[in-house]
């Protein structure tokens, strides 16, 4: 993103201040406000502008798996891998066995809110004192520029405030800056039920909306009116069905079991959920709908390699991950600038063209339709998954783009020694456990062409990296309307359509759903909770699938439709390329005899990959794959949070209570 490099500096400073010097005793982050910035800051445009630039880096992250762009002066593939720890992709050498595995998650003995608090404290801080001064025209500068600096800071609390919420579910709504005053923090300390915490954060959204210019007015390089509109989509299509699918199971206000409910401060309170899940599937349509109708999507070209020469230009649809700017790439609403010249660089492209220790699933591959829009088992063309190329050919081509095969171009620079070579294989034994390709199914997406960018690890990525893009808009409708309706409407149909045109699938959806045996799809989406959904809901959610991948979307996915529930009774083993039909020829002498020392797993196991399968050993946790527990789905409020929200100091007297199966001490692990 750009910024106003003549208040870097001092930005910077604010910025780091705010952050750090946290009070050790206060539970919503009571820095000083003398701390965050001078009183006299607020007096024109450009103070502003460098205000919050200091936090869109900071503040502008995914619910679970970190930023919405590439981390900078890091050592990973980025957004490549946002999609870790779900059955789509996988990260790590050793996995993740907080999640998945027994006896690793602990509640906090200390603090689990303060941080969030403290975004929250600068968001409020800044709207304090810009808004009165604004509404008395103390402000001097473009007003269209004010009003939009206005705008970001409400959709930066907003942002803020949904991450908050899909970890933790109910929250303490405080929309001031609080006096360190111990009997007004207890107060404040009170959590809202979620819905009203939802129906919170799309009213900052409606106020960020009146305030933000169109994505015009800055290329997409700041906040804007649109990108507001299908971050309030996004906000109300996760509410809606989160509530919709956790109903009754102690996560949602009015249940029966919810924690709740024991509060003196709900005393009175009566929840409608339906009402509620109807408002915000409607919201959600209605938002979506205001971007998905004017959304222009980039041109695929149908091209799935550049020629031997070539760096830039051969596919838009591929280089809107991967060209140095997209400010004339109207689909991206909201996107990141890199700089070699300021070193705001990442490693991305260097890592998805060598590895980086993650990895597509099988599961991922086997849900692409062909390109004829039918899945892999009704289509007698498929050609079977020997090889990746097999596994790719003729099917819908954001798996052919955006996944390595064996025949892709690894370099077409000529400035590149391996120009006009093949990719050939990906590196799964490599003993650089940190650049293996543990399940061969290797990230495609975000990749350049540009040999400067990929030569080697140097952190040399500049290209621009998309935060939002109006493709979104067109799933969100699709699902909402079809989640509140249980029909497709014509206007769902026609998004859907114009996105599998783009991916050069038939977009004949009917023939698709007739196809579609659930039975036979192993993707997580096809349940929700222990139910099986409809089979025209599942492929909404394959859509989603196929053309969010590797953007952040899959993991709150899973968790809003209730579909880790599986892997409560039955545990999952990730798998990716089948390797031991014929791919383990090209690798030479393998270990793989489940010892410590093993690269790979054991075809006595599986022909396909078992990337946490390789030890055997009784010391590997996930040798026999994932398991989850029903608390996982919130966080757990830490110990001290709890006991600071007490008048007398007591948990048991706190105005903050637990989520559901978690307990209330320190270093406790979950009870379901």
């Amino acid at each position: 993103m750009k910024i106003n490099i003549k208040y870097l500096s001092l930005c910077t400073i604010l910025g780091a201040v705010s952050m750090i010097s946290t009070s050790c005793n206060d539970l919503l982050d009571l820095d000083p406000v003398s701390q965050i910035t001078p009183e006299s800051y607020y007096n024109n445009a450009d103070q502003l502008a460098s205000y919050l630039n200091s936090y869109y880096d900071g503040f502008l992250q995914l619910p679970f798996n970190g930023g919405m762009y590439h981390d900078v002066n890091t050592w990973n593939d980025g957004l490549a891998r946002s999609d870790r720890n779900t059955d789509i992709f996988v990260q790590d050498v050793n996995g993740n066995t907080r999640l998945f595995s027994n006896g690793h998650w602990e509640v906090p003995a200390g603090k689990s809110l303060q941080g969030y608090y403290g975004n929250f404290r600068i968001c409020n801080y800044f709207l304090e004192r810009v808004i009165p001064a604004y509404e008395a025209k103390k402000i001097s500068g473009d007003d269209v520029l004010i009003r939009n600096y206005i705008g970001e800071a409400y959709f930066l609390r907003a942002v803020n405030y949904f991450n908050t919420m899909a970890r933790f579910g109910d929250l303490p709504i405080v929309t001031t800056v609080l006096e360190d005053n111990d009997a007004a923090i207890i107060e404040a300390s009170k959590r809202s039920p979620r819905n009203e915490v939802a129906r919170f954060i799309l009213a900052d959204l409606d106020k960020a909306i009146g305030f933000l210019a169109d994505r015009g007015k800055f290329k997409g390089q700041r906040i804007n009116k649109e990108t507001a509109l299908l971050f309030k989509s996004r906000v109300a299509l996760f509410e809606g069905t989160f509530e919709k699918y956790h109903k009754g199971s102690g996560r949602v206000p009015g249940d029966a079991n919810w924690p709740g409910a024991k509060m003196a401060y709900n005393n009175g309170k009566s929840f409608d959920i339906d009402a509620e899940i109807r408002f915000f599937l409607t919201e959600a349509m209605n938002a979506a709908k205001q971007v998905a109708d004017k959304a222009e999507l980039t041109e695929n070209t149908h091209t799935m390699n550049p020629a031997n020469g070539t760096v830039y230009g051969w596919n838009g649809y591929f280089e809107m991950y991967s060209q140095p700017s997209l400010a004339n790439v109207p689909e991206v609403l909201l996107w990141k600038e890199y700089s070699s010249a300021q070193n705001i660089k990442n490693d991305v492209p260097h890592r998805v063209k060598i590895g980086c220790a993650d990895g597509y699933t099988r599961v991922f591959v086997e849900t692409f339709l062909t390109k004829k829009g039918l899945p892999i088992y009704a289509d007698d063309t498929y050609k079977g998954d020997v090889s990746i190329d097999d596994a790719k050919a003729g099917r819908d081509e954001r798996l052919q783009l955006f996944v390595w095969g064996e025949s892709n171009m690894l370099d077409s620079d000529p400035k590149a020694p391996t120009a006009g070579t093949a990719f050939t294989k990906p590196d799964i034994t490599t003993s650089v456990s940190a650049k293996r390709a543990i399940t061969g199914y290797q990230p495609r997406k975000y990749y350049t062409y540009d040999y400067n960018q990929t030569e080697n690890d140097e952190r040399r990525g500049t290209n621009a990296c998309p935060i939002f893009r109006s493709a979104e808009a067109l799933l969100n409708y699709m699902e909402a309307s079809y989640e509140l309706n249980k029909s497709l409407d014509a206007t769902a149909k026609g998004y859907w359509q114009k996105l599998r045109a783009r991916a050069g699938v038939s977009t004949d959806i009917d023939a698709t759903i007739a196809a579609t045996d659930l039975t036979k799809e192993n993707d997580f989406a096809v349940y929700s909770g222990t139910a099986m959904i409809d089979k025209t809901l599942y492929n909404i959610r394959r859509e989603r699938m196929a053309e969010l991948f590797s953007e952040g979307q899959r993991f709150p996915d899973l968790i809003r439709w209730r579909a880790f529930d599986r892997m409560i009774t039955t545990k999952w083993i990730p798998e990716g390329v089948n390797f031991w039909t014929e791919t383990y020829k090209k690798y030479g002498d393998l270990k793989a005899d489940g010892s410590a020392e093993a690269i790979v797993s054991s075809k006595d196991l599986s022909i396909y990959l078992r990337p946490y399968s390789r030890s055997m050993q009784s010391t590997n946790e996930l040798r026999d794959g994932y398991n989850w527990h029903e608390a996982y789905y919130l966080y757990p409020i830490g110990n001290e949070d709890l006991r600071l929200a007490s008048p007398d100091k007591k948990i048991e007297t706190s105005n903050l209570y637990q989520n559901i199966y978690w307990p209330t001490t320190g270093g406790g692990h979950a009870e379901k």
